[in-house]
């Protein structure tokens, strides 16, 4: 695919968006997709392989970053990796065999949805400090939980996070830190199989998908150095206008194929 310079500031730009997002409020993906198959043109398949990318990414700097801050998630981010790997291979498939339009409709309300929840979700999931749940029927709820969180995020990936923060410190009761680093680490593995499934089937530009990562580690980079106590309101609502027209218009998109 050949990119001019204004498809590869686009790509920059949106991965750099993406990035702030992420590291102040969660859900780039919600950005990143949507653009991808609407002001680039990319089939919706395409368009979930190339982005996954920019979400392995993010997801092994975030880890080797926890890790080097001695947060460790052994041996759980492995098990839930693992298990999660199990689910995202069929969410995956799921995602390439999709017909485009439903894709489309399904993505719109997603988009809303989760969109809805990073902006009005309250900060403090896990303000308690309580000794973790990670043995018996609890070490199995969280095994079940990821390998349901594998399906979608191998299928979508789009808001996952939010997912299994509220898994392991609600059922699990890991700390936010703990939860962090576990989620980047499991997302990283169970990325791996994602993204192999969507190469094996040619739905991967990755020309394309490297000028987003590109603009996503610098914008993760320049967003955790900036003073986010207003920037944080900020990008939630600019996130929720953003989504909210890309999903009107993906709906509206699905009416005129």
């Amino acid at each position: 695919m050949f990119l001019d310079i204004n498809s590869i500031l686009i790509l920059v730009g949106i991965g750099l968006f993406a990035g702030v997002v992420n590291t102040l409020a969660g859900g780039g993906s919600l950005v990143t997709l949507p653009v991808l198959i609407l002001f680039l043109g990319l089939d919706e398949a395409t368009a979930n392989g190339t982005n996954r990318l920019m979400v392995i990414t993010a997801a092994l700097v975030a880890s080797y970053g926890y890790r080097s801050k001695g947060i460790t998630t052994h041996p759980w981010g492995l098990y839930f990796g693992i298990v999660a790997t199990f689910g995202a291979i069929i969410g995956a498939r799921i995602a390439i065999d999709i017909d485009g339009d439903t894709f489309k409709r399904f993505l719109a309300i997603i988009m809303i949805s989760v969109g809805l929840i990073i902006v009005f979700r309250s900060k403090s999931i896990a303000s308690l400090d309580l000794p973790e749940r990670l043995s018996g029927k609890y070490l199995i709820g969280g095994l079940i939980g990821f390998f349901f969180i594998g399906v979608y995020g191998g299928f979508l990936q789009a808001g996952v996070g939010i997912v299994i923060m509220l898994l392991l410190t609600q059922i699990n009761r890991m700390n936010l830190l703990r939860t962090n680093s576990v989620k980047a680490f499991s997302v990283f593995i169970y990325s791996i199989a994602a993204v192999l499934i969507f190469a094996i089937d040619g739905k991967i530009l990755w020309i394309v998908g490297l000028w987003m990562v590109l603009g996503s580690v610098t914008g993760a980079w320049l967003s955790s150095r900036w003073s986010v106590k207003k920037g944080d309101k900020l990008i939630r609502f600019t996130l929720l206008i953003m989504v909210s027209y890309m999903a009107v218009k993906l709906w509206l998109d699905t009416f005129n194929t």
